[in-house]
């Protein structure tokens, strides 16, 4: 996908803050001195046969790349592919109940949205947010000192997996579920009264793919504390059995070249970073000295599985240190 959007003009319009070149979260177009619209648009496939937690999920993982930005959610639009011919049409129903619930939630309003016939359910969001101009939260910016905090636990992809093996306890399962259909609205609104540097949300790419995103510059690295890294319950056990994703070697093979473990790393801790998450927690950089304050903050506000988990230096060995 990089190399196609690199094959493309660059955008000459004065009003575009963001746009395609930086892969940041989304888009940003500029209104006038206090107001640029924030865009973005993302589906997913149902990780649970729920419908209403489905399209929950799927709300709450569209909805994310609007708080990445530093923006507030506007307005969405549905996407569904849907096989009528299969499914009863209260499925639906309950999909888009579930992502109308989480929309309400945040703040915004369903205007409509799209369906078509397709072999498989898939649904998403495209979402309309507002940011001002000077306060954009960009994936670049990231300085040597900053401390970097992330705001939810890892491990869903490799849960689901496993859970469809019947392998995961119907506790831990259902943590996973409770935190992916969780906001980062609040953490957001928090990091909102604090100096934010950079900032970005885990999904699909994992912790590893996504952090290394946030190194677009040659001159920094990551070094992060893998014990401080929040993980979810039995999600180290299922890779210690042997259960991974479809997605955790295309994502180790992104990014391989720019990535270094101190010695004694089991493999398990390495394909934690490289799990794909869905409607994953927010990855931030901050200054050291607000640090502190922004974790009282969080955990005061209940994102109590925030932690600080690393910190950004000049470069060394590599991109992303994980000792």
């Amino acid at each position: 996908m990089k190399k196609l959007l690199a094959s493309l003009p660059n955008n000459i319009d004065k009003n575009v803050l963001v746009g395609f070149d930086t892969s940041d979260d989304a888009g940003v177009y500029q209104l006038n001195a206090e107001q640029a619209l924030v865009y973005t648009v993302d589906f997913i496939t149902p990780p649970v046969d729920d419908p209403y937690l489905f399209g929950q999920i799927a709300a709450a993982n569209s909805l994310s790349d609007i708080y990445a930005m530093g923006g507030k959610p506007l307005s969405c639009l549905n996407i569904a592919g849907f096989p009528a011919d299969k499914l009863d049409s209260e499925i639906l129903t309950g999909i888009i109940s579930g992502a109308l619930q989480k929309i309400t939630e945040a703040g915004a309003v369903l205007l409509g949205g799209h369906t078509t016939d397709n072999d498989e359910p898939i649904f998403g969001l495209t979402v309309t947010g507002m940011v001002h101009p000077e306060n954009i939260w960009r994936n670049s910016g990231a300085q040597p000192g900053d401390q970097l905090i992330l705001t939810k636990a890892l491990g869903s992809g490799v849960l689901f997996n496993a859970n469809l093996k019947n392998l995961v306890s119907a506790k831990a399962l259902g943590e996973c579920l409770d935190s992916l259909i969780v906001l980062n609205k609040t953490a957001a609104e928090v990091f909102a009264d604090f100096e934010i540097h950079a900032a970005t949300d885990i999904t699909g790419f994992g912790f590893a793919g996504h952090a290394l995103e946030m190194l677009s510059g040659p001159d920094l690295s990551f070094n992060i504390t893998l014990d401080a890294i929040p993980i979810m319950n039995e999600a180290r056990e299922m890779y210690e059995r042997g259960v991974t994703t479809g997605v955790n070697q295309t994502n180790r093979t992104l990014v391989e070249n720019n990535w270094n473990f101190a010695e004694g790393i089991s493999v398990t801790q390495q394909e934690l970073m490289l799990d794909p998450q869905t409607s994953g927690g927010l990855l931030v950089a901050v200054p050291e000295a607000q640090t502190s304050s922004i974790l009282k903050a969080l955990h005061n506000a209940g994102v109590t599985s925030s932690a600080q988990i690393g910190y950004v230096s000049n470069f060394s060995e590599s991109k992303l240190c994980f000792r």
